[in-house]
């Protein structure tokens, strides 16, 4: 057994709660900036730190009058943008608890989140979201209230629920002093909002966050994060505020008054990061991926793969050298020098040109990706922890960074890696309890009291954090061979034809996998080859140029694991993993029950075949 502890930097006070922050910065710093808003046609429109404080009151006087009570839940069923904020401190204002949907929930995943949580009142985005709240609040008793933040008329003439401009207009007969009145009487340890995890197997679990284990997780990620979250920083926040992860970002960007925008369609993302040119973005690792599969092949369909793939590996053992004592040699700082301006400077570019951070998680990041990026001049500071830490329980952070693990604890953290190798969690980040699910509860704590993660990793001396594997996904061949499957799938995951893959054989004679394709990189690879385009990948999956392709990334990934562990077999599938399917998780991860489930047949003639 291993434990590892930093004493925390801030402590927050029993009468604190997560708008102190917003009220403080008006007060001291009210015309500078916290938000950047969209402008239609074009631009961004700054917001000051008195003008956001201004529109949570406007919103929480809405509330009141609405009838919002303190402790009652609100959902918010949204995607990433200025509102979600402003709604999320607007409930808190008025004493009561968010309930995070995800914008591509169904509507039984709604329908179980707003009954569970007894949530009298929810806010949508749209009048789709609308439609599909309104067609289960049958089910629903106790949802007294539907707002809009958009403010279109409905296509289909249909009646909307009222929007949250006009429930800002009910608020104007509200005196402001109520507000005050109502989040002075929040404490540190009242509920601040419940968020139900996605998770890869079952119903979603409530995770219930009070003000201190939010407003602590972001507090001692400050000072441990401070040279990217800082007045004067800028993030564009892209991943879904109803993940446990960008709503950390949110929290201690506000804290820290980081100027912040919000980008919701991922169809403008690129052109949103150029826009708004951010120092530091939070991504999770499969987009890190995506951006260097895209840059890899229009470099090879442009004719300058063997540029690309050089500077690649310059980049690579660029950042490897930054960890030896000898540092970056002559030739290999020259090299370097050049390629920045062949190939890293457009890869910034990418990002607005002056990112020069990411802060990742909600997945295993792979070393080599991390060792590239930050060769090419964007350090990933890696990270770990669970919607029930609030989330970030470990991270790397300048000055301290080691690739290939997820850093050492925050502030105010202690992590223990028990016999069994599972890592637990202590401190006032870790959540109090499931939403009325107290069996749940009981099983998340071992018996000192320590959050059990459900991962397993390795401790080093100097507090360092590798995680290995999932406890729960650690597959044992029949030949009683146990593999957690997170290593070849990292590594089949970096060919760039390959968009996600599950590693099967729990009680199989051997190791097998399920391997979907990038629908938009196979269209480049069949240019390549001078083959028509039109070929979908349904058609394609048995074609032996293909095959043979992805052959060569099993192989690739085997090379990291023993004979006994390595993939033997695989299948390609007709289609890739959607979220929509509930095959991926809203970070991306797959949910192996399900696809396990899905694809039974397709793993039974994988067996039956050898």
């Amino acid at each position: 057994m291993r434990e590892f502890t930093v004493p925390p930097v801030v402590t927050v006070p029993d009468p604190a709660n997560l708008t102190d922050p917003v009220w403080d910065n008006a007060e001291r710093a009210g015309q500078e900036p916290q938000f950047a808003r969209r402008v239609e046609g074009g631009g961004w429109r700054d917001v000051s730190c008195a003008e956001f404080r201004a529109d949570v009151v406007a919103l929480a006087r809405g509330f009141v009058a609405a009838g919002i009570e303190p402790g009652t839940r609100i959902g918010l069923m949204s995607g990433t943008r200025y509102e979600w904020t402003v709604v999320d401190y607007a409930a808190w204002a008025c004493g009561a608890v968010t309930v995070p949907i995800y914008e591509t929930s169904s509507s039984e995943q709604a329908e179980w989140i707003l009954s569970d949580s007894a949530a009298v009142a929810c806010v949508v985005e749209t009048a789709d979201h609308a439609a599909l709240v309104e067609g289960i609040r049958g089910g629903l008793p106790g949802l007294k209230h539907l707002w809009r933040i958009d403010t279109q008329d409905s296509p289909t003439h249909r009646r909307l629920p009222p929007t949250l401009d006009e429930l800002v207009a009910a608020g104007s007969a509200v005196d402001p002093a109520e507000i005050e009145v109502r989040r002075r009487g929040v404490d540190a340890d009242d509920a601040a909002t419940i968020i139900y995890t996605s998770g890869t197997t079952g119903r979603p679990k409530g995770c219930v966050l009070t003000h201190r284990n939010l407003y602590s997780n972001a507090a001692n990620a400050i000072p441990t994060l401070g040279d990217i979250l800082h007045p004067g920083a800028t993030t564009l926040l892209f991943l879904p505020l109803a993940h446990a992860f960008a709503r950390l970002i949110q929290n201690a960007a506000i804290q820290a008054r980081v100027r912040m925008g919000h980008s919701a369609d991922v169809k403008h993302l690129v052109a949103d990061l150029q826009e708004f040119q951010p120092t530091f973005v939070l991504a999770v690792p499969r987009m890190l991926e995506k951006v260097y599969n895209s840059a890899m092949q229009r470099a090879h369909a442009g004719g300058k793969g063997a540029i690309f793939d050089r500077a690649r590996a310059v980049a690579i053992a660029y950042s490897e050298a930054l960890d030896r004592s000898g540092r970056p040699g002559l030739v290999l700082r020259l090299q370097h020098r050049l390629f920045d301006r062949l190939v890293y400077r457009k890869l910034r570019t990418a990002f607005g040109g002056r990112c020069r951070a990411a802060i990742a998680g909600g997945a295993p990041l792979g070393e080599w990706l991390a060792h590239f990026f930050r060769g090419a001049g964007i350090t990933v500071y890696e990270g770990f922890g669970l919607t029930e830490t609030s989330p970030a329980a470990t991270v790397n952070m300048a000055g301290a960074t080691r690739i290939g693990t997820v850093g050492r604890p925050l502030p105010g953290v202690t992590v223990r890696v028990d016999d069994s190798g599972e890592v637990l969690v202590s401190g006032d980040l870790v959540f109090q309890g499931y939403w009325n699910n107290a069996e749940a509860t009981a099983e998340a704590f071992d018996p000192d009291g320590w959050l059990r993660t459900g991962d397993l990793g390795q401790l080093d001396g100097d507090g360092f954090l590798r995680i290995t594997g999932r406890k729960k996904e650690i597959i044992v061949t029949a030949a009683g061979t146990n593999l957690a499957p997170a290593v070849l799938e990292d590594r089949l995951r970096a060919h760039p034809l390959v968009s996600q893959c599950a590693v099967v054989g729990d009680r199989r004679p051997f190791i097998a996998a399920l391997v979907t394709i990038d629908e938009q990189a196979v269209h480049g690879w069949l240019t390549a080859k001078g083959r028509p385009t039109e070929a979908s990948v349904a058609e394609l999956r048995n074609d032996p140029d293909l095959v043979a392709e992805v052959q060569g990334a099993v192989d690739e990934a085997n090379r990291a694991v023993s004979h006994a562990e390595a993939i033997k077999a695989f299948r390609i599938l007709p289609h890739d993993f959607t979220e929509a399917r509930g095959e991926l998780t809203p970070t991306l991860k797959v949910k192996r029950s399900v696809v396990q489930k899905e694809y039974a047949d397709e793993i039974e003639a994988i067996y039956s075949h050898r």
